[in-house]
């Protein structure tokens, strides 16, 4: 059976909070935490990149929600270069174009939900 790395939910009823375990029966290594209440959905996690590539070396899988969180940080092109053969210097080039284009989409996506915000407010002031 494989090592997996998950979330276990700890906090108490109505505030989850989990942190990322890699784990085979009983927890062996917290490699990270995630919030899901708090709203700004950059900064509601923390991963331990190294140690969770250095148990994806080992042969170690993620569950679906550690693989989503991942891909929130970049953690996930990371690896699916590394697994690619890349040379270090390859690799962080690559994930500094990512980060630039994330912040690019990131910027954007405020810049509709503001303007979409505005447009209410103004169909709202009309209405009266």
């Amino acid at each position: 059976m494989a090592t997996k790395i998950r979330l276990k939910r700890i906090g108490r009823r109505n505030r989850p909070f989990y942190r990322l375990k890699r784990r085979d029966g009983l927890a062996i290594e917290q490699v990270g935490w995630y919030d899901p209440l708090k709203k700004d959905k950059d900064t509601n996690f923390s991963l331990k990149e190294d140690r969770i590539l250095a148990w994806l070396q080992l042969g170690a899988q993620v569950s679906d929600p550690v693989n989503k969180l991942m891909k929130r940080s970049g953690l996930a092109y990371r690896w699916h270069l590394m697994s690619q053969g890349l040379s270090p210097e390859d690799i962080e080039k690559a994930v500094a174009k990512w980060k630039e284009e994330r912040l690019e989409v990131l910027k954007n996506r405020k810049k509709a939900k503001l303007k979409k915000r505005e447009k209410i407010k103004k169909e709202k002031a009309v209405a009266k």
